[in-house]
């Protein structure tokens, strides 16, 4: 019986597309369309578009026209999906994707992998070709990256390979491809208006020559294309910084996020304050504590923290420092923090907090009269106390 609702509504839609110019857009829910795919036996092609997309609206006429729809309408099983519904965005989540820009033609097979994309030009040719790619499977970007193995590094292809990289979050092949695009620019081409695109939508690596081209010379792009340069710039670093290889970088190269954030102009306070963790955490990987302290130490010297920053500072180096050296600099950090107008519940952390850290040091003595006042803190606020309990007790 399902198989039979599913064959008539095939059915019912390949009607609807004989009747109707254009591609014949399936309204129903992205599993469902899968579902009629399956049961047809064909590829499914979904737009992702936003109704507020002037781009996007420019298209409707050419998917509406009546060769696209005789082209597509035999080939696939065919949606749109809006990118500001929860629904759409719970699908691309659930995939993965990066959405760099509207609209995107995605080509999927019956079953959900994806075998092709198209960031396509307005033109009927255009729209054509990609489906006919789509099911060409010589011609697919799903053989792209096998195809780059076997030698291919045409620009065009790379840069290609590299968008389908980027929307599949395949970050590895995207940073490979993008440095073999990018070695094969002269440097005066660096800022022309291919190379502006493929630093704005596809480069994600700070250590791409690109890149680096980008923010060493930063004066020429942005007399070029204007702030929007210092924001592809930022953005670069800044996603090169809180990515996963990111998070494994030395602080040396940390310091060279810094530095190329205040080259391109940000303020040096804010750029040191963007830095700040990955390059504390850094130095807490390679088990300095010293230099992690120092870090912080120069932080806290020229701005203005509030008990709750002070407080998660003090968990930060309690919870993760590989020694005591900064114990002296957290119990300093710890006291500026009391000096401030703070709650009583904050109080109470601060103490516990102290008290940790100079249990950590040796310094028992010290410690409990830390943990007894904030236990009397916790109290007198009506504050559990089963942790102070425990860590009084941990230090008899």
């Amino acid at each position: 019986m399902r198989n039979s609702i599913l064959l008539l509504l095939t059915c019912l839609i390949t009607l609807s597309a004989v009747a109707q110019k254009g591609i014949a857009f399936v309204q129903a829910p992205i599993n469902s369309v899968f579902k009629t795919a399956q049961a047809a036996r064909k590829p499914v092609f979904v737009e992702i578009y936003s109704p507020s997309c002037h781009v996007c609206q420019s298209f409707m006429p050419t998917l509406a026209d009546n060769r696209v729809g005789k082209s597509y309408n035999g080939k696939f099983i065919s949606t749109r999906l809006d990118v500001d519904q929860p629904a759409t965005r719970a699908f691309l989540q659930s995939k993965k994707f990066y959405i760099p820009s509207l609209p995107l033609f995605l080509y999927f097979s019956p079953e959900g992998e994806l075998i092709h994309f198209a960031m396509s030009q307005n033109s009927t040719d255009e729209v054509i070709r990609h489906g006919n790619n789509a099911t060409t499977p010589a011609a697919r970007s799903a053989g792209w990256k096998q195809r780059y193995a076997g030698g291919d590094k045409s620009p065009n292809f790379l840069i290609d390979l590299g968008m389908f990289s980027r929307v599949t979050g395949d970050t590895v092949t995207n940073m490979s491809a993008m440095e073999d695009y990018a070695k094969q620019q002269p440097a005066n081409t660096h800022s022309n208006n291919t190379n502006w695109l493929v630093l704005q939508k596809i480069i994600l690596d700070m250590d791409n020559p690109l890149a680096k081209s980008l923010v060493s010379n930063i004066g020429i792009f942005k007399q070029q294309y204007g702030k929007a340069a210092v924001d592809v710039a930022e953005n670069i670093l800044m996603s090169s910084l809180y990515s996963s290889r990111g998070a494994r970088f030395a602080p040396a190269q940390i310091k060279q996020v810094y530095e190329g954030l205040v080259r391109i102009g940000i303020d040096p306070n804010l750029a040191g304050s963007r830095t700040l963790l990955p390059e504390v955490n850094a130095y807490f990987k390679l088990k300095q504590g010293q230099r992690a302290a120092e870090r912080m130490d120069s932080h806290v010297a020229t701005h203005s923290l509030v008990a709750a920053e002070y407080l998660y500072v003090a968990k930060l180096f309690n919870r993760s420092s590989p020694d005591t050296a900064d114990v002296p600099y957290l119990t300093k950090w710890i006291n500026k923090a009391l000096s401030l107008k703070t709650t009583a519940g904050e109080q109470a952390d601060l103490y516990y907090e102290q008290a940790d850290a100079l249990r950590r040091a040796g310094r028992t003595a010290d410690a409990r009269k830390a943990a007894n006042r904030a236990l009397e803190l916790a109290q007198a606020n009506h504050i559990d106390t089963k942790r102070n309990v425990k860590q009084i007790s941990e230090l008899k």
